[in-house]
Order: structure tokens, then C-alpha cells, then sequence
């Protein structure tokens, strides 16, 4: 019935008891799960994860966080994105929330990785997973000139603005919540969860961070992504079943059922 759309399963604390998130997935009838790909050095346990267990997909790509890492190039994500079971480009996108001392000239490096990914989207024709964090002004000026309209894709564990979320629609994106949705303090992002289209809601534990309240403060797994259904369901007056057929039917339209 739900599906976590966006989960870090090769996490220390997740990845030593797969078997068990996977039967409180199967509890929490969760039937599958996009496990996201960081850096290039993780990819090959992230792959693994989706080739051993049918219920699992994977994603290639290097976080806009991760520094000091392997650069992807266009050719690492075009084979990559070729195996089997690789659905996504991404995690990618733009972060300035750290930036610390650093001026915005200083993060050139992660907007040219950014571009290098959705080049990499455009040539496989598999969706994008967007990171945006204090740079959605860069990070839809950038889809505008690589050609965001030629891209599918989804900003995930979406914080932003309601102006940011039509910019994203009108780009043709998918919009995912996670645990966010259910803090105290996440009043605005709710009205922004209330009226985004219906099919093209996902939803999505970004495991092991985040937890939904009653979780909040302990690991992340996809088990509690029903949570987000239910809060989800709560701002539209409808039940937490159907946005879990909704946002099942959309993961697979955007990322198992792709065009050739």
C-alpha cells in the first residue's frame, strides 16, 4: 500500500538489521522503498541492496554535501544509471545551508556537479532526485538552463516555499514530504502539503534522519512512512490509505514504469 520514496538503508544502524527493517516494513505494509545513492563509493552497496531484495530500487549519484569524494563525471552516472534496477539520478542539487565562511562564488563546484546530473537525466531519460536546501533560487535557474522541462524527477523532503513548490510543478517535478510534516514548527510547509496536486504527491522517510512525531528523536526507517500518509491524509480530509494508492501509483509511473 505506501511506498518510501527516498530512505538511506545503507546507513550505519539500518544496513546491520535489513532483515528486520524489512519485516516492519512488511508490518507496516510499506511494499517498497527507494534506497538513495550519496557518493560514488557507496553506490556499490546501495546497488546491492536493490539486486538482492525485489522490493528494493536504487539511485546513482553524489550528494551536493559530500565533499572530498569521487566528482562524478557524465560517463560515471550514464553506466551506472545503465544496471539493472538503477531507476534515479541523484541525490543531487544545491545546498548553501553550510556554508559557513564561504561566499556564494566559493560553491561554483556544486552547481557545475548539479548540472552534470541533469545532463546525465536527460541522457538516460530516469528522473531526477533533487536536494535543495537555502539555494532554490539556484537550483531552479539551473533546471531552467540544462532544459528542466526535458526532465522528470521529484524535489524531495521538500521545506520550501509555496512559490518554490509551483516553480518545481510547472517544471514537471513530482513533490515529496517526509517526517517534516509532522513537527510542530512545520505549520507552513503543511499548507504548502494541502494543496499540491494529488498525483504528484510522493512520500518518504529520508531514513535513518527525520523520524515523524510519535518517532521523532529515534532512527528513521521506512516502516513509518505511514505516518506521513496519515498527516498527509489529515490536511485533505481523506484517509491515509489513499495516499498511500496515490503516492504508490505515482512512484511507479515516475520511476519503475519509464519510458524506453
Amino acid at each position: 500500500m505506501y511506498v518510501d520514496s527516498h530512505c538511506h538503508l545503507t546507513s550505519d544502524g539500518l544496513i546491520e538489521r535489513i532483515d528486520d527493517v524489512r519485516a516492519q516494513m512488511q508490518a507496516a505494509q510499506v511494499e517498497r522503498a527507494l534506497v538513495i545513492c550519496t557518493t560514488l563509493e557507496g553506490f556499490e552497496a546501495v546497488h546491492a541492496l536493490a539486486t538482492g531484495y525485489d522490493n528494493f530500487w536504487a539511485s546513482v549519484g553524489v550528494h551536493p554535501d559530500e565533499e572530498g569524494v569521487t566528482e562524478p563525471s557524465l560517463e560515471d552516472l550514464v553506466q551506472r544509471a545503465a544496471l539493472p534496477r538503477v531507476v534515479a539520478i541523484g541525490e543531487t542539487g544545491l545546498d548553501y545551508f553550510r556554508i559557513g565562511a564561504r561566499s556564494r562564488a566559493d560553491m561554483a563546484w556544486q552547481r557545475e556537479r548539479f548540472r552534470v546530473h541533469i545532463r546525465a537525466a536527460r541522457q538516460t531519460g530516469k528522473p531526477l532526485v533533487i536536494h535543495t536546501r537555502s539555494a532554490s533560487s539556484d537550483t531552479l535557474a539551473i533546471l531552467q538552463e540544462e532544459g528542466g522541462h526535458a526532465v522528470r524527477g521529484v524535489f524531495h523532503c521538500f521545506t520550501e516555499t509555496a512559490e518554490v513548490a509551483r516553480a518545481a510543478l510547472d517544471l514537471g517535478f513530482h513533490i515529496s514530504f517526509s517526517g517534516i510534516l509532522t513537527f510542530k514548527n512545520a505549520a507552513d510547509l503543511r499548507e504548502v502539503a494541502r494543496w499540491v496536486p494529488l498525483d504528484r504527491l510522493l512520500i518518504e522517510t529520508d531514513s535513518p534522519y527525520l523520524a515523524p512525531v510519535p518517532h521523532r528523536g529515534k532512527p528513521n526507517q521506512p516502516a513509518y512512512v505511514p505516518w506521513v500518509a496519515r498527516q498527509l491524509g489529515e490536511l485533505r480530509g481523506i484517509k491515509p490509505e489513499a495516499i498511500g494508492e496515490a503516492t504508490s501509483l505515482n512512484f511507479e509511473h515516475l520511476f519503475i514504469s519509464q519510458p524506453s
